[in-house]
């Protein structure tokens, strides 16, 4: 089912319907329990976390790596500042509309959009959420993919907020992996769960008005995520 449209142009975002509320439910305290049981080791060779960091920044990592995203974000992030918390971009969709109920489980203000729907629109959103004084988190490959393929997406919101971006990823010891378009993955309770942090990316918005210079920024930071990223 495609969003609804209320206008010439205008994209309503599928709405979370009942079941998909209650499955978010069930999957929130699924992931809850079973991130407890998991051991992280952190990874971070440019000293991210030793700073105050108190800006508002943007957190961008895989899409297959969702599932354990807002716990690490508690888990690392919160000891370092204590903003009003994140937002995160998710798909217009209704497969989004199921990621969105779960993000409000979660405490993380869903913006709709992708690069194919109410993209325009979201990172605008996006924009003002951080204005705000919250972090953002983007899956940069979502949400169709191809893996491990950066979208124009996250270049154009550090152009327009001015914020740094932080790649973030981890790799699961003991894992499921889905047979979904990304490889998604499902950590295994009780399994080690490295956490690595990749070097900060702060681009001031007027550097990256160029379209060859924001196309340079995204190939660095694609391959950053990339170089972090150990299946």
């Amino acid at each position: 089912m495609p969003p609804r449209r209320t206008g010439p142009g205008a994209v309503q975002p599928n709405a979370p319907r009942w079941h998909q509320r209650l499955l978010a439910l069930l999957l929130w305290l699924l992931v809850g329990a079973l991130s407890k049981t998991l051991r992280y080791r952190i990874q971070d060779p440019h000293g991210f976390l030793a700073g105050k960091n108190d800006e508002p920044m943007i957190f961008c990592f895989w899409h297959n790596r969702l599932a354990l995203c807002v716990e690490l974000f508690h888990r690392f992030r919160k000891r370092q500042r204590t903003g009003p918390g994140v937002a995160g971009l998710v798909s217009a969709s209704r497969d989004g509309a199921l990621l969105s109920a779960i993000f409000e489980r979660f405490g993380v203000v869903p913006v709709r959009g992708s690069s194919s729907r109410r993209g325009a629109q979201a990172l605008l959103e996006l924009t003002t959420w951080s204005e705000r004084g919250f972090d953002l988190a983007i899956t940069p490959d979502g949400p169709r993919g191809p893996r491990y393929a950066m979208a124009e997406g996250v270049a154009a919101l550090a152009s327009l907020t001015g914020r740094a971006i932080l790649p973030v990823s981890y790799g699961l010891k003991r894992k499921i992996t889905l047979n979904s378009w990304d490889g998604f993955q499902i950590p295994i309770p009780f399994t080690r769960c490295d956490v690595v942090l990749g070097r900060v990316f702060q681009a001031p918005a007027s550097s990256l008005a160029d379209d060859a210079e924001r196309e340079k920024f995204r190939q660095s930071l694609e391959a950053e995520l990339r170089s972090i990223t150990r299946d």
